[in-house]
């Protein structure tokens, strides 16, 4: 049930994030067990950093 609880946040998230993206890539999303206590608004923050990092992110 946790499990399916953070694959649904986390694709929650990239539906948000989705728009702002370049198309084209391929994203492979490892979860540490320390997940298991993060929120939605935690999980949003860390792809939306990771992603603009990465430059994947258009107009952030």
């Amino acid at each position: 049930m946790i499990r399916n609880r953070i694959k649904r946040q986390i694709r929650s998230a990239f539906r948000e994030l989705l728009p702002y993206m370049e198309g084209g890539w391929k994203i492979v999303v490892v979860v540490r067990p320390r997940a298991i206590e993060c929120k939605y608004e935690h999980f949003l923050r860390e792809l939306k950093e990771l992603l603009q990092k990465s430059k994947l992110i258009n107009g952030y």
